[in-house]
This record gives C-alpha cells, structure tokens and sequence, in this order.
C-alpha cells in the first residue's frame, strides 16, 4: 500500500508540472484555443479552481490501480509499456469521455480534440513512469 501511495503521489506531481506547463504553452502556441475558456461554460473562480489541482492526482492513483491490475499484458521495453497503457486508456476512457462531451456541450471541435490529446499524452507519461518504477 506505501508503494502504491508513492507511485501515485509521485505521477501526481509530474503530471501537475505538466499541466501548469500546458496552461503556458496553449495559450502561447494556440491562442484562439485558449481563448474559448473565456466562455461563462467555464468556472474558474472560487473554491472550484482548487479541483483542477487535484485531477493530476485523482487520475495518477486511478491509473496507478490500473498498472497494478493489468500490468502484465504489457510487454516490452518499459516506454513502450507506458506508452501502450496510456494508449488503452485514451481509448477507453478519454475518448468515450471526449465523445459525450463534444455531443452534449456547446464546445468546439478544436477544443475537445485538444483535451483528448492532452488526456492520452498523461496517460502516457504515469504509464512510462509506472512501466519505470514497477515493472
């Protein structure tokens, strides 16, 4: 269970970095993109803004049971393990999730594709670090 608890904590942390990072670089690479978040659709204010702090952290222990339950159906070098798990989930998570999303808000194309692509390349880098200190 401690182990369990560093792996999450730990993926948890770099995946923060890497949002704040991101935050950074849509609205510099994309600014059309980061503009549609001015939309009154999203809430940043308030004791809200604390949860998308706490995502990382949520999806790195959900996705540290998934290595724990399922890591043996991957093989290979451990990038390549990390890399195929994070490719599982985004099929079957993040792109159920960002297919009901797009249906059902009034939210762009460009939008959505961007955090699909987002949630992959996570999934990706907890399943590399899993894949790295848990093989």
């Amino acid at each position: 269970m401690n182990k369990f608890l560093i792996k999450g904590l730990l993926a948890g942390t770099i995946l923060l970095g890497l949002s704040y990072a991101a935050l950074y670089l849509v609205v510099a690479l994309f600014p059309s993109l980061a503009e549609q978040y001015y939309d009154p659709i999203f809430s940043f204010e308030g004791d809200k803004v604390v949860l998308y702090f706490i995502h990382p952290y949520i999806l790195s222990f959900a996705l540290a049971w998934f290595w724990r339950r399922f890591k043996s159906l991957f093989h290979g070098p451990f990038w390549w393990r990390g890399m195929e798990m994070g490719l599982v989930y985004g099929l079957i998570a993040t792109l159920p999730a960002m297919w009901i999303t797009f249906s059902s808000l009034a939210v762009s194309l460009g939008l959505v594709v961007s955090w699909f692509v987002y949630g992959v390349f996570q999934a990706i880098v907890v399943g590399i670090i899993f894949a790295k200190i848990s093989p």
